[in-house]
């Protein structure tokens, strides 16, 4: 049950974080859609290890 807790939580970390690139892309500019872009790219490296961990 735990594996599938963590393969959830990445899928919707994954999830968060293309909707954070795409708004940031369609409607930010400047020095905020890169801020939230790094944000997005911090949650997607945190939904790599929650996927790795669901596997192992």
């Amino acid at each position: 049950m735990d594996k599938m807790w963590a393969s959830f939580i990445g899928m919707g970390l994954m999830v968060l974080a293309s909707f954070l690139v795409t708004f940031a892309r369609v409607k930010l500019k400047g020095v905020v859609r890169g801020v939230l872009s790094a944000i997005a790219f911090v949650i997607l490296l945190v939904s790599v290890v929650y996927m790795i961990l669901s596997i192992i």
